[in-house]
């Protein structure tokens, strides 16, 4: 009973961290995208629908889990492997590509440019990360379910930044944000188990470390660094 409620949680979720996607992404690529006024390159429409289709995918993943389809949720797992690696890939294009964009277009200087790179390049060293020890401990429910719920956290990150950006929250309330989905797995792991499951510390305190990036991007040694790729990329 305590197996199927833990995985029932992670079904929620699943709901959750999607519409927070949607939420934070609205004002600056759904909505116009339903308006048919969203004027951005083709990879980035193709970004988009990748991810989308990771959320779908993670969202069906978890409903299986929940309802006892593990046989199905194993299959489609496998799929999930290749979707998740390719997603990972053009992750890291997209980090590269999208600044560039920006500031070829002139909303950018090169400087905010350089600032932005560790941004995305700090969710897909997470996303990697977690991704790859999920696809590791697959023999481990405990741990699998764990950690696919921290890779996709990791990409929930652009979307509480994009709240931050188009005000509708501070940036310490999108940090808080980001960390919801993980608090409330700790919190039923403390009352289905009576303690927090390791792989959620762990998680925490890589996702607390790569915060630092905000705040590093706007440094003269990373701007340093920075702004020679945005150029080489122009």
């Amino acid at each position: 009973m305590v197996v199927r409620t833990q995985t029932k949680l992670y079904a929620i979720l699943s709901v959750v961290m999607a519409a927070l996607i949607v939420i934070g992404f609205w004002p600056s690529y759904y909505g116009p995208l339903i308006r048919g006024v969203a004027d951005v390159p083709w990879i980035l429409h193709f970004h988009g629908v990748v991810y989308i289709g990771w959320m779908i995918l993670f969202i069906v993943q978890a409903m299986l889990g929940a309802s006892g389809r593990i046989r199905e949720h194993r299959k489609l797992g496998t799929f999930g492997i290749w979707y998740g690696t390719f997603i990972w890939i053009l992750g890291v294009i997209v980090s590269f590509v999208a600044p560039v964009i920006r500031v070829n277009s002139g909303d950018w200087p090169v400087d905010q440019a350089a600032a932005f790179l560790p941004i995305p390049l700090g969710d897909m060293v997470l996303f990697g990360g977690f991704f790859a020890a999920a696809v590791v401990y697959r023999p481990k429910p405990d741990l699998h379910k764990r950690l696919m719920l921290l890779a996709t956290v990791a990409v929930l990150f652009a979307a509480a930044f994009r709240m931050q950006a188009a005000g509708m929250i501070s940036l310490p309330a999108a940090v808080a944000l980001w960390y919801v989905p993980v608090l409330l797995g700790m919190i039923h792991d403390v009352r289905t188990q009576g303690r927090v499951h390791d792989v959620y510390w762990i998680g925490v305190f890589v996702m607390s470390i790569v915060v630092l990036r905000l705040p590093f991007g706007e440094t003269d040694f990373w701007l340093a660094i920075g702004r020679p790729i945005i150029e080489a990329l122009r």
